[in-house]
């Protein structure tokens, strides 16, 4: 059986959460783009065979040129996206030819070379996984009225991270019937689960965060000042 591995990196969202004018993926992380610094994980990897970077229409061009500047040579498509993350994978999907898929948010550029191996292991093994963490606060449901409902046990929760990995004809299919009865979900997790297939979670690292607002920018350097201190 062939379990070639292939990548869509997604990177098509404007981040209006960030306060910037520019999109949060293309701000600088110690000088250099976080999507790059996303891309680079990935592109040393030997398990990946190819990478699709999905990104915004209007930005194909620049980050086409960021890929030859950074010599990203398992990159073989960077594709505009569409109006919401959902119909950006399935533009990646279609454009991936490889048997397995991960999927990955491209402002999530610590995640860990050996997280991402196990996620890939561990989707062999059962057919599908996702990167987690377990949830570290007291979860509360909470009514509109903002009234307390329920606790749910705080052990059986956990925090969905990417790469989250499918055989590429199961996520396909996902999304086309998600397509065919116009559901959106927030993960492509959930689009499987609905066909009822079964997804492992593998345990993560906290430090694998979504950069999503200032604050998560400022721990971004905090991470890589560190990195950098490990490397010396």
């Amino acid at each position: 059986m062939d379990n070639s591995l292939g990548i869509i990196i997604v990177s098509a969202g404007k981040g209006s959460r960030m306060g910037t004018e520019e999109s949060k993926q293309y701000l600088l992380l110690n000088d250099k783009p976080i999507i790059i610094h996303t891309l680079e994980v990935f592109n040393r990897l030997p398990l990946v065979k190819e990478i699709v970077l999905v990104t915004g229409l209007h930005d194909v061009e620049r980050a086409e040129a960021w890929v030859q500047q950074y010599k990203l040579d398992k990159v073989v498509k960077v594709i505009p996206g569409g109006s919401e993350r959902q119909y950006s994978v399935y533009k990646g999907l279609l454009e991936i030819n490889t048997d397995w898929v991960m999927v990955h948010d491209g402002v999530r550029p610590f995640v860990e070379a050996g997280d991402i191996e196990a996620c890939y292991q561990m989707a062999l093994r059962t057919g599908a996984s996702v990167l987690a963490v377990p949830v570290k606060d007291t979860i509360k449901k909470v009514d509109d009225s903002g009234i307390i409902v329920a606790t749910p046990d705080r052990q059986s929760l956990w925090a969905i991270q990417t790469p989250q990995t499918f055989r590429v004809s199961e996520l396909l299919r996902a999304h086309e019937e998600a397509q065919s009865t116009g559901f959106v979900g927030t993960d492509d997790s959930m689009l499987v689960e609905r066909l009822g297939v079964q997804v492992a979670v593998v345990q993560g690292d906290y430090s694998n965060i979504k950069l999503t607002t200032p604050d998560d920018l400022e721990y971004a350097s905090f991470i890589e000042k560190r990195k950098g201190e490990g490397r010396r």
